[in-house]
């Protein structure tokens, strides 16, 4: 097979999707009714994370957002596939990344940071909007039974996954929002290795992924600042 028409984002799917299977129970029937009840979360995360940058780069100017049809909320112009069934099943993913213009932009570093930044703010807006949700409403579920604790889980689970892309997303590693992030600060693309790092980036990340690093970060990070949100609105 030609290395052209490799797909590094499918091939880092396959790869962690075989990982995980070899470490655990991922097709158990209880992780099974889990994943069930992370589909809408999944999709409402990936979708206000996407229309965030879409949005963002709209508003400073970029036409390309919205020629393409990407100023909008619904899941169908944001999902990805392989990045969705990442996200169900490995913990992390992504979506259809918003192509821009900074042609257009009138301050490019600045602006493109803001259009970086957007998705991971509107992802951690999420959370606390579901946080919110979750306060009011949870009387009126049942604790824990019938359509009640559903509803009620899936609330929870719409927050913890905002708050996993949220974080995942920060990570500073090609072709992350965190990467494009410190890039613009700092400007990095005067470096020479920047070209090499954005071009070898996605096998970077899944070296990343497979040595254990963004557990490391995810899973305390994730942690604290759900039981933070939690501790601060529902308690």
């Amino acid at each position: 097979m030609n290395k052209k028409n490799v797909n590094p984002m499918l091939m880092m799917a396959v790869l962690l999707i075989l990982l995980r299977m070899v470490r655990g129970n991922m097709f158990s029937l209880s992780s099974l009714l889990d994943k069930l009840l992370l589909l809408p979360a999944i999709i409402i995360g990936l979708s206000v994370h996407e229309f965030a940058h879409a949005f963002v780069s709209d508003r400073l100017g970029d036409p390309l957002p919205r020629a393409q049809g990407r100023v909008t909320l619904n899941p169908l112009r944001h999902i990805d596939p392989i990045g969705f069934v990442m996200l169900l099943l490995c913990g992390f993913g992504w979506g259809v990344p918003v192509q821009i213009d900074p042609r257009y932009y009138k301050k490019k570093r600045r602006d493109e940071a803001l259009v970086a930044v957007a998705g991971v703010t509107m992802n951690f807006i999420t959370a606390v909007v579901f946080c919110f949700i979750f306060r009011f409403v949870s009387p009126l579920l049942s604790a824990g039974r019938g359509i009640g604790g559903i509803i009620g889980m899936m609330i929870i689970y719409t927050v913890m996954t905002n708050i996993v892309l949220m974080v995942f997303n920060l990570i500073p590693c090609p072709p992350l929002d965190g990467f494009n992030i410190i890039t613009q600060i700092f400007n990095l693309r005067k470096y020479g290795w920047y070209q090499k790092a954005m071009q070898y980036g996605y096998f970077i990340l899944l070296l990343f992924i497979i040595l254990g690093g963004a557990d490391l970060i995810l899973s305390p990070v994730v942690s604290v600042i759900y039981n933070g949100i939690i501790n601060l609105i529902c308690y």
